[in-house]
C-alpha cells in the first residue's frame, strides 16, 4: 500500500504554524464522522479514483494516522480545513469516529490555510488553482488591513504587491502564472471543464476568458459543431474582436473553421536507424548525420537543371 496518501494535510499545517503559540491554540479531539461538514466554497474537488480506492484501504487496515484539521462551524459541529478526501474514506471505510485537530480561525485566516494545505496535492485540476489561488489573494487582502503584531502566514499586512509576490514564492509559480490562473475563474462551466480535460490549452484558454459570457456560448456551440477546440491563434483572434465590439455568432464560426496548420511528427524506429550508423554513435550524433542529408538533399533539389 501506497502510503503517500497517509499524511496528506499534516505537513502543510505544520509548516504554517511553526511557532509554539500557534500550537497551542490547537485541540486534539474524537469527534463522530457525523459531525464533519465540508469546507463551504472549497474550489477542491473529491474524486472517486484509484487513489481514493488505497486511501480507502489504508484507513480500513490502518485507521486514520493523520489528523483531520478543522475549526468550529457556526452552525454546531466541525468544518473541514484540510482533510475532505481522508473524510469521505472514513465514511466508505464505515468508521464512525475521527480524530480531528481542532483550530479556531475566522474566515480568512481559513481560506488561507485550506489553499495552503491543499496546493502541493498532486493532480490538482486548474479549476482547482484557479479558484484556490482567487480565494486567497482575496483573503490576504482582506486581511491586509488588520494589524499583526508578529510574523504569521495567515495574519500579515500585505499590499497587492507583496502578497501577489509572497504567495508567489510560497506555492513556486510566478505571479504572472497565478493571474493566468486566476483568469480562469471568468470561463464558463462547460469551457473550465474542457480545460481540466485537456481538450483547451490554458493558453487559448486564457484568452478566451477575456471574452463576455454570451460570447463564450457561442465559442462553445463552435467548438461542439466543429468538434475542434481553438488553437492560440484562434483565441487571441476571438479576443481581439470581442474587444473591438464586432464578435458574434457568424464571426466566431468563421474563426473557427479556419484550418490550422498541420502539424509534421515522424517516428523513426531504433532499429531501423541504427543499421545505417556506427554502433559507438550517440543519439545526438545521429541527428547530427540527418540534418546534414536532409540539408544537402534540399539544396540539390533547388539547384537548376543543366
Amino acid at each position: 500500500m501506497a502510503k503517500s496518501n497517509l499524511n496528506i494535510g499534516l505537513t502543510s499545517y505544520d509548516d504554517i504554524f511553526k511557532s509554539d503559540d500557534g500550537r497551542n491554540t490547537e485541540e486534539i479531539r474524537r469527534v463522530s464522522l457525523s459531525e464533519l461538514k465540508p469546507f463551504e466554497g472549497s474550489p477542491y474537488k473529491v474524486r472517486m479514483d484509484s487513489s481514493m480506492d488505497e486511501l480507502v484501504e489504508s484507513i480500513s487496515t490502518y485507521g486514520l494516522l493523520s489528523p483531520i484539521l478543522a475549526r468550529p462551524h457556526k452552525d454546531g459541529g466541525y468544518e473541514i480545513i484540510s482533510g475532505q478526501r481522508r473524510a469521505v474514506a472514513c465514511e466508505i471505510a464505515k468508521k464512525e469516529k475521527v480524530s480531528i485537530i481542532l483550530k479556531d480561525l475566522d474566515d480568512d485566516s481559513a481560506v488561507i490555510l485550506l489553499v495552503d494545505s491543499n496546493i502541493h496535492r498532486e493532480n490538482v485540476l486548474p479549476s482547482e488553482k484557479a479558484y484556490a489561488y482567487q480565494m486567497k489573494m482575496e483573503a490576504i487582502k482582506r486581511k491586509a488591513g488588520r494589524p499583526s503584531k508578529n510574523y504569521s502566514q495567515i495574519g500579515n499586512n500585505f499590499d497587492e504587491t507583496t502578497s501577489s509576490q509572497q504567495f508567489a514564492k510560497e506555492i513556486g509559480e510566478s505571479k504572472n502564472q497565478i493571474f493566468r490562473y486566476i483568469r480562469l475563474t471568468n470561463l464558463i462551466d462547460p469551457i473550465l471543464e474542457m480545460v481540466d480535460n485537456k481538450q483547451i490549452a490554458m493558453n487559448a484558454a486564457v484568452e478566451i476568458s477575456y471574452l463576455g459570457a454570451k460570447e463564450q456560448i457561442e465559442v462553445l456551440n463552435a467548438i461542439e459543431s466543429e468538434e475542434v477546440a481553438p488553437s492560440i491563434e484562434q483565441a487571441k483572434k476571438l479576443r481581439r474582436f470581442s474587444d473591438n465590439g464586432h464578435l458574434n455568432d457568424d464571426v466566431v464560426l468563421s474563426i473557427m473553421q479556419e484550418q490550422k496548420p498541420e502539424k509534421v511528427k515522424i517516428t523513426l524506429k531504433e532499429n531501423k536507424l541504427r543499421k545505417y550508423f556506427p554502433k559507438n554513435f550517440t543519439t545526438k550524433q545521429m541527428e547530427e548525420v540527418i540534418d546534414k542529408l536532409l540539408a544537402n538533399w534540399a539544396r540539390k533539389r533547388s539547384e537548376p537543371e543543366r
